[in-house]
């Protein structure tokens, strides 16, 4: 009996795991679509026929901030996992909103240097 009353507990801490396991599977893909919009946002850019000095700005700070944005996320993400694992084990897990901040900031960051390439894009001077 003592046995079956050892194994409830385990059982709450496995769910806590996995869900960690699909947090962290949740960054990792917004990592690679931030990637993403870097690689189309060059794209853009690059392949305008209206191009000229702000496009290839506004393209070039969109792609590196995606793309280093994106790596950093997934970095950041892995930390955060290993992190939560450590305190999920020693039942002493503490949210955090540091992620959270960082990629509502670098989000922000490009949303306006994507907002920027649109209007060069149509907009052409």
């Amino acid at each position: 009996m003592s046995d079956k009353s050892s194994r409830i507990p385990e059982s709450k801490t496995v769910q806590q795991h996995l869900a960690n396991e699909r947090t962290f599977l949740a960054w990792v893909r917004t990592g690679i679509a931030m990637a993403g919009i870097g690689f189309l946002a060059a794209g853009f850019g690059f392949h305008s026929t209206t191009y000229d000095r702000i496009a290839h700005l506004a393209a070039i700070i969109t792609g590196i901030t995606s793309l280093f944005g994106g790596i950093a996320v997934i970095g950041c993400s892995a930390i955060a996992y290993h992190r939560k694992r450590t305190q999920i084990n020693e039942q002493t897990f503490q949210a955090t909103t540091g992620l959270i901040t960082f990629l509502s900031l670098l989000l922000l960051v490009i949303g306006l240097a994507l907002a920027v390439l649109l209007y060069v894009l149509l907009f052409p001077a």
